[in-house]
């Protein structure tokens, strides 16, 4: 045993302040993303907004502004911030991820590139959007209910149409959209629709994503175990109840007239607005990050959306004049600094922006089938077929898929929803997405003849004639998470009926 100085070369990652800001971006929403940049404009006195381009400030004669924003190439002085993000070993940025050059066929155009030198920060209005004052404090109808649709156990393909009847969903708590708009839309069937609603109709408040004020009631009377055909009738004619004809309820009800107070009584005692206890003064719409929109030729173009994009500006004019003032050390250190934080949040700026854009663009290339046809033909995909296809690293595309949307011909998606496990072939042909297997595995018990129920085993000689190499386990852990009976309860359900 002794002691003994050792000298060792070897290289290893370090994870600067630096680049850990830019990962720290990667990953915030666009809300969260305006209020970071907002505290960093108030931290550092060399960053400022900039003005809109429908807006531009009056220019003063005897002293001219001389205000830059920096360019977003090697010209602008970044150099040396891109060759820190992009050494070696970093799996967050990659260079070049913002050419047109790097994306897929038919995905890339004039509008897909991110230029922040013309980015607005709301949409060409004269003033800036405060985030803060359109911030909620409470939960809101929509988020309760997307919280519970998280744990409600629907495949992926089912919480699409899910997450789209909820934005439906109105304040007071009704879906209005006609389910044919929405199944039409998502290229679903309408009774794969309903059955989605059905079971957004049991989240709570009672009675929330009912289409009409009878249906509300029904649903909060069904939960209480009071929905009889005498209450349903009632439920059915609320214009009577509205006019006090009793007499006529009395006959439509086939009851007493004591026993239709006590009805009416009981209706009083629900709730018409089960969305009513939920804040909605100052709820913020989701914006997307990302647009998807069909090109003539059947391709689908990629572009970035600039509204929700910060504008950045360093003033180098006022960096000129405080660096030309003698100052002490201290000072001259804060100065720099601040100077390279600029500079370093408009190259992280732009990375994120590119970044968001490479990734949708080979999300869209992979699941073309779903954009032309619609749910049904989802396609198998994981986070390290797109890394690969982009040559990023997976925690990369982690961060970019998370709290980002796309808004497409077919509503608004968090990016995320389009991954789903992969279901092998059979004779070696393509995977098929284990969400577009069970909706084939919902249709096909839809479907089935009352007298003839479809066993497990049955359903896997099916799928396997139409080339999917399925398990009847998988069948049965499939049907299962659908809330589809076992063929012994279904066929015991229609003797039933």
């Amino acid at each position: 045993m002794k002691q003994s100085l050792d000298m060792r070369q070897g290289t290893s990652l370090v994870m600067t302040p630096q680049l850990q800001q830019a990962i720290k971006l990667l990953q915030l929403s666009n809300q969260e993303l305006a209020e970071f940049v907002e505290s960093e404009i108030e931290r550092n006195p060399l960053l400022n907004k900039g003005e809109d381009s429908d807006n531009p400030a009056t220019p003063d004669a005897e002293e001219p502004k001389r205000r830059e924003q920096l360019s977003l190439d090697d010209k602008s002085g970044l150099g040396e911030a891109r060759d820190q993000l992009d050494a070696p070993g970093e799996d967050v940025f990659e260079p070049g991820t913002g050419s047109d050059a790097a994306m897929p066929a038919g995905l890339s155009g004039p509008s897909a590139k991110a230029d922040w030198s013309g980015v607005g920060g709301n949409a060409g209005s004269g003033e800036d959007f405060d985030y803060t004052a359109n911030v909620s404090s409470d939960v809101t109808l929509h988020e309760h209910l997307h919280e519970q649709l998280k744990l409600a156990g629907l495949s992926d393909a089912d919480r699409l149409i899910a997450a789209r009847l909820i934005d439906e969903t109105d304040e007071a708590g009704y879906m209005l959209a006609p389910l044919e708009d929405v199944a039409e839309a998502l290229g679903a069937d309408v009774a794969n629709v309903e059955a989605v609603l059905a079971v957004c109709q049991g989240f709570e408040p009672t009675g929330v994503m009912a289409r009409s004020i009878p249906e509300c009631l029904a649903l909060q009377l069904k939960e209480r175990g009071r929905f009889d055909p005498a209450m349903e009738v009632l439920v059915d004619n609320l214009l009577l109840v509205a006019k006090h004809d009793v007499k006529t309820l009395v006959e439509l009800c086939g009851v007493s007239k004591e026993d239709i107070a006590d009805m009416i009584a009981e209706v009083r005692q629900l709730s018409p607005k089960p969305g009513a206890g939920f804040s909605s003064d100052t709820t913020v719409a989701v914006a997307p990050d990302v647009f998807v929109r069909e090109l003539p030729n059947g391709m689908f173009a990629v572009e970035l959306n600039s509204d929700t994009l910060p504008r950045v500006l360093m003033d180098k004019a006022y960096y000129a004049e405080v660096t030309a003032l003698p100052m002490r050390e201290k000072e001259k250190e804060f100065i720099s600094d601040c100077a390279a934080s600029a500079t370093w949040l408009i190259k992280s700026l732009d990375q994120r922006a590119r970044t968001i854009l490479k990734v949708a663009s080979e999300i869209v290339r992979q699941q073309d089938a779903f954009f032309a046809h619609g749910v049904a033909h989802l396609r198998p995909l994981n986070l390290k077929q797109v890394a690969d296809a982009i040559e990023m690293h997976e925690s990369t595309v982690s961060r970019v898929t998370t709290n980002k949307y796309m808004a497409t011909p077919r509503g608004m998606f968090e990016l995320k929803y389009f991954f789903s496990a992969a279901i092998p072939a059979t004779g070696g042909g393509e995977a098929h997405s284990a969400e577009a297997v069970r909706h084939r595995i919902k249709q096909l018990i839809e479907k089935e003849d009352a007298d003839d129920v479809l066993s497990d085993d049955q359903i896997v000689e099916i799928l396997t004639g139409y080339g999917i190499d399925i398990a009847r386990r998988t069948v049965a852990k499939y049907r299962e998470s659908l809330n589809i009976p076992s063929s012994v309860q279904r066929r015991r359900i229609n003797r039933a009926s």
